[in-house]
């Protein structure tokens, strides 16, 4: 099974990997995660690049506002994506483009006070998909094209020991409409940004 089993499948889910360092001394490591069917079967996975002082400095003191990459994978390695996100104190941004280094769109944080809303944009910045998750539905994130609700990512109960002690977290992405492939990657880049964004670190919980 590869990744283009992402064009096929209503439903993805996003599992994030417990690091031995962040349950046992709190500190926070590279983010990885590994991309499944609902049946638990991998279809690739996806990790934040990085391994020097610098970059370990800046995810225990700089959090969701560093520079940083996320490359995503085949099981056999192969790199499909990548997500790149700029330093930013305000309106968080990621871009996506693919191995060759061609655009394929961009997931921008946008103002909103009752809300929490993304834009979700093409390779030429048009808005394809809009996120509008009200701040009191803590845990749902759905995203809408021309008002009508196309995706659902849902952050998952991981369990008392990795909510409590590790920033471990799991999502599922249920697709309620039909989407192109690039639209498809840009859900599961937000599926990505919405974990980095808002439950990285435990204080953000």
């Amino acid at each position: 099974m590869t990744l283009s089993a992402l064009f096929q499948s209503s439903e993805v889910l996003v599992r994030q990997r417990t690091e031995p360092l962040e349950v046992v001394l709190d500190f926070e490591t590279r983010n990885k995660y590994d991309l499944c069917l609902p049946d638990g079967q991998r279809i690739g996975f996806a990790a934040e690049q990085g391994k020097g002082l610098l970059a370990a400095l800046g995810r225990q003191f700089f959090g969701h506002w560093r520079s940083f990459d996320v490359h995503v994978f085949d099981m056999a390695r192969n790199l499909w994506w990548v997500a790149s996100h700029p330093f930013r104190w305000f309106f968080q941004r990621f871009e996506i483009r693919d191995a060759r280094g061609i655009a394929v769109g961009a997931i921008q944080q946008r103002f909103g006070l009752l809300y929490r809303r993304f834009d979700v944009e093409g390779p030429s910045g048009e808005v394809w998909l809009s996120m509008a998750a009200p701040r009191w539905h803590f845990w749902t994130f759905p995203l809408f094209r021309q008002g009508q609700e196309v995706a659902l990512i849902e952050k998952k109960w991981s369990g008392l020991l990795k909510e409590a002690f590790t920033d471990a977290d799991n999502f599922r992405i249920t697709f309620r409409a039909m989407l192109s492939e690039a639209e498809r990657v840009l859900v599961l880049a937000t599926a990505l940004f919405i974990d980095l964004l808002y439950f990285e670190s435990k204080d953000n919980r």
